[in-house]
């Protein structure tokens, strides 16, 4: 099993100069764990959902050179070549790569949620965002009601956002 500090060195590496993106997806990762311990998701998603934590966003730099947009269709759409070819490198089971890449191709896909590990990235994502995008406290109310599901996601938006 890969350790997830070498995917997070590649995704650093991936996004030298950068650290915009760097401390996005630090901070998505976190929270993604966090909310995942909390709501008690097995180790073998953990894991899963922790890799993809860190390279959710790894199609942002090809749809940007490809399309001039970092469009989220255009993330999901770029992005899972990039993590397949890093995580191969780095060994990591068939298994775990092919969900990996199925979370990076829907983390902008709200409807069809199969698993609790793609709840808690799409909340952790929105977390960051909903910050990070200044968004008004009517957007953030609009995403809570819409978007958060688990216990956890849905306390630490109301409290963070004071909503």
């Amino acid at each position: 099993m890969t350790n997830i500090n070498n995917v997070l060195l590649e995704m650093i590496n991936y996004y030298q100069g950068d650290p915009k993106r760097i401390q996005h997806f630090l901070k998505v990762h976190s929270f993604a764990k966090f909310i995942a311990e909390q709501e008690n998701l097995p180790s073998d998603k953990l894991y899963i959902l922790e890799i993809a934590g860190l390279m959710h966003d790894i199609g942002i730099k090809i749809a940007e050179q490809k399309y001039n947009s970092s469009n989220g269709k255009y993330q999901e759409l770029e992005g899972p070549a990039p993590a397949r070819e890093i995580l191969e490198k780095l060994q990591v089971d068939t298994a775990v790569i092919d969900r990996v890449c199925f979370l990076i191709a829907h983390h902008h896909t709200y409807n069809n949620i199969d698993d609790l590990d793609y709840q808690i990235l799409i909340e952790a994502d929105f977390l960051v965002n909903l910050y990070e995008d200044n968004c008004p406290k009517q957007a953030i109310e609009n995403a809570l009601n819409r978007i958060f599901k688990t216990k956890t996601g849905i306390n630490l938006c109301k409290t963070i956002f004071d909503v």
